[in-house]
C-alpha cells in the first residue's frame, strides 16, 4: 500500500515539526533545567528581545497565554466599568471574554464575508459615547484592513488592541506603502504561543507588543501583581509570566518562523491548485493589503452541506475543524436578543477548516482534495 495512504492525517503535526529541530530544542531545554532558573531566567529576556527585533516593536512583554495578554492590555489602558469595547462576533471567545471579565461591555459587530475579519462599516455603526476601544482580530492568518480602523480610532479617541493570536508573521501594507507586522499596528498588540499557533511553545505562553514606553511600563507592572518594586503594589494587577522553558523553546522556534510561514503558504497554494473549480466550496480569499501566514485554511461550504462534508472526511480518515460553530452573540454567555449579524451567522453555518501545518506533504494534500471532490461528485 502507498505510504501516503497509510499515513495518519493530522490537523497539526507538532511531533513532526519537533523532530526537525530536536537537537536545538533539547539543548535549550536542558540548559534551563541545568540552570534551574525556571522563572525569569535569561531565555525570557533573550526571546523578548529577539521577538522585538523580528517584529520591529519597541517593547515585547511576555506573559502566560494569549487570553492573559488581552486582559492585561485592557487593564493597562485603565478602562472603567461600563466602557464599551468593539469586537467581532466571529472569533474565538477569548477576544470578548476578557472584556466581560473586567466589567466592560463587549459590543459585538459583524465581519467581512470574504476575509472573516472585522467589517469596517459594522464597526463604525457600533460607535457610542461609551466606546473606548476596538479589538480587531487578525483571523486565520491575515491582517484586518488596519488603515481605516486606525483612522476611525484616531478620529474618535479610541484605543486599538490587536488580537494577533493567529497571524504572527503576517505583514500589513498601508496605502502609502509602509509595511509593518501585525501586532505592531495599534496601541497594543497581543499574541498567543499555544502549541498549534504558527509560533507555538510546548505549553502555554503569550506576549504583548507596544511602541509606547508608558504603556509598556504599565503592562509590565500589571502582569507582575501591579508592582514596579517587589512588595510595593501600585495598581491591581495579575500574575502572568512566560516560564523559562517555554521561552527557550520559543527562542529556538522563532529562528524558524519565516520557514514555517513559507511552508504554510506553499501548502495553501497546493490546496488552491488541487481544489480550484470544485463546485460546492469557496476557497479562502487573500486580501491585497496583507501577506497571509495561513494559520487555518478555511473553506465555505455551500447549500448547508458543511456537516455532511465533515462527516465524509472523517469516514476517510481526514480530520477537519469548525472555527467557529456559533458566533459570539449566539453563545449563552454573550447572547444579545434581537442582535442580527448575518455574515457571522452564515459563516458559523458554512466554514470548515482543513488540516494546515508545516509538515503537510503533497501526497497527503492530494488525498484530502480527492476526498473533498469525491463528496461533491467530481
Amino acid at each position: 500500500m502507498d505510504r501516503t495512504m497509510q499515513q495518519k492525517i493530522q490537523m497539526v503535526d507538532l511531533h513532526g515539526q519537533y523532530l526537525k529541530i530536536k537537537a536545538e530544542v533539547d539543548a535549550a531545554i536542558a540548559e534551563v533545567i541545568d540552570s534551574s532558573a525556571f522563572i525569569g531566567g535569561p531565555a525570557v529576556g533573550r526571546f523578548a528581545s529577539a521577538l522585538a527585533q523580528y517584529t520591529g516593536a519597541a517593547h515585547v512583554i511576555p506573559c502566560g497565554n494569549g487570553t492573559d495578554a488581552l486582559q492585561i492590555a485592557l487593564m493597562a489602558l485603565g478602562l472603567r466599568s461600563g466602557d464599551e469595547v468593539i469586537v467581532p462576533a466571529f472569533t474565538y471567545v477569548a477576544s470578548a471574554e476578557v472584556i466581560a471579565l473586567l466589567g466592560l461591555r463587549p459590543v459585538l459587530v459583524d465581519v467581512d464575508r470574504s476575509t472573516f475579519n472585522i467589517d469596517i462599516s459594522s464597526m463604525e455603526r457600533a460607535l457610542t459615547s461609551r466606546t473606548r476601544a476596538v479589538i480587531p482580530v487578525h483571523l486565520f492568518g491575515q491582517s484586518c484592513d488596519m488603515a481605516p480602523i486606525l483612522d476611525f480610532a484616531a478620529a474618535h479617541g479610541l484605543y486599538v488592541v490587536e488580537d494577533n493570536a493567529q497571524s504572527l508573521g503576517a505583514v500589513y501594507t498601508f496605502p502609502d506603502g509602509r509595511r509593518r507586522y501585525t501586532g505592531t499596528l495599534g496601541h497594543i498588540g497581543c499574541t498567543s504561543f499555544f502549541p498549534s499557533k504558527n509560533l507555538g511553545c510546548y505549553g502555554d505562553g503569550g506576549a504583548l507588543f507596544t511602541d509606547d514606553p508608558e504603556l509598556a511600563e504599565r503592562i509590565r507592572m500589571t502582569a507582575n501583581h501591579g508592582q514596579r518594586v517587589k512588595y510595593h503594589h501600585d495598581v491591581v494587577g495579575c500574575n502572568s509570566r512566560l516560564d523559562t522553558i517555554q521561552a527557550a523553546v520559543l527562542e529556538v522556534k522563532l529562528r524558524h518562523l519565516d520557514e514555517y510561514c513559507a511552508a504554510r503558504q506553499e501548502a495553501a497554494a497546493r490546496y488552491r491548485a488541487l481544489l480550484s473549480g470544485t463546485e460546492g466550496i469557496e476557497l479562502p480569499a487573500e486580501s491585497p493589503f496583507t501577506t497571509h501566514v495561513w494559520h487555518q485554511f478555511t473553506l465555505k461550504v455551500a447549500d448547508g452541506r458543511r456537516d455532511e462534508l465533515k462527516e465524509h472526511l472523517t469516514s476517510r480518515g481526514i480530520p477537519s475543524m469548525i472555527y467557529y460553530p456559533l458566533p459570539l452573540h449566539h453563545q449563552q454567555a454573550y447572547r444579545q436578543d434581537g442582535l442580527s449579524l448575518p455574515v457571522a451567522e452564515a459563516l458559523a453555518g458554512s466554514v470548515l477548516s482543513l488540516p494546515m501545518h508545516t509538515e503537510l506533504t503533497e501526497g497527503v494534500q492530494e488525498r484530502i482534495a480527492e476526498a473533498v471532490k469525491e463528496f461533491f461528485g467530481k
